[in-house]
């Protein structure tokens, strides 16, 4: 096997340990398929980038986007945003959201950073779509806003809780939707008034609270060979997150925030990245 598709191949391997293990030991089919899923679109979506498919991310990101957001979430009913996670943490049950977060948001980032944002989160699928792909504008110092909407989740459900609500499950797909509508209202209008397709990630998404620190410590990272780079700034200019990936520390600025869409690998002149 070529080198060159260990990645995938390895990312593959990842996810079915997770799928086989999680089947046998809540004895559900459904992880089987579940991780098995994603995992072979991640997989996809790598071996095209090697094999130089521009829409290759695209393709991961409507795989597991849509899956997610249609088939989880519209007709299984379940709320896999963070009041989901919130919900099935609270009632001490490792399923659905708990796990999802586990793999996902909070120890995969160990792994992969911030991938998920890159590659299967549905908010930013939509938001991809809009015209400001390359920001316009510099980064405003508003990141705190992140932290107003991940407190403001965990007191909705805490409420919730604490006022014995009758019927929670069917409140948490109504919070699903209703949190969905008013994710993808916030994003698109930001991205509007930032002229920034990311600026909901920049600043408002609840989840960014996990994969920040985690991420720091990612072993998937772009790097910059140094004897190659020109410093000509094309990767800085084209970064969606404003990382500068030319500084190979993991204090370098925003390097928390890769989503590793690999654009600036893509665009780089001498092949430096």
């Amino acid at each position: 096997m070529k080198k060159k598709y260990f990645l995938p191949v390895a990312m593959l391997a990842v996810f079915e340990t997770i799928a086989i293990t999680l089947w046998l030991t809540k004895d559900n089919l459904f992880y089987l398929f579940n991780f098995s899923y994603i995992g072979l679109s991640i997989a996809l979506g790598i071996f095209l980038f090697i094999q130089n498919y521009r829409h290759a991310r695209r393709v991961t990101q409507l795989l597991v986007g849509l899956y997610m957001l249609v088939y989880l979430g519209l007709i299984c009913g379940e709320n896999m945003q963070i009041e989901g996670f919130w919900y099935y943490l609270f009632t001490g049950v490792f399923e659905a959201a708990t796990i999802h977060y586990a793999v996902a948001k909070i120890f995969g980032p160990l792994l992969f950073g911030r991938g998920w944002c890159g590659y299967a989160c549905w908010t930013a699928m939509i938001l991809d779509l809009l015209p400001y792909k390359t920001p316009e504008r510099e980064r405003r110092p508003i990141g705190w806003l992140r932290y107003i909407t991940f407190a403001a989740s965990l007191v909705f459900v805490s409420a919730l809780f604490l006022a014995h609500v009758e019927n929670m499950e069917r409140i948490m797909f109504w919070a699903f939707l209703v949190g969905n509508l008013l994710y993808y209202a916030v994003g698109i209008g930001l991205a509007f008034l930032f002229k920034d397709n990311r600026a909901f990630c920049k600043y408002i998404c609840p989840i960014t609270v996990f994969l920040k620190p985690m991420s720091y410590f990612s072993l998937l990272r772009v790097t910059c060979d140094e004897s190659k780079c020109v410093s000509c700034g094309k990767c800085k200019q084209i970064c969606p997150m404003d990382v500068d990936v030319t500084d190979n520390s993991r204090k370098r600025k925003n390097g928390t925030e890769c989503i590793l869409c690999h654009e600036c690998v893509k665009h780089c002149p001498k092949n430096a990245l």
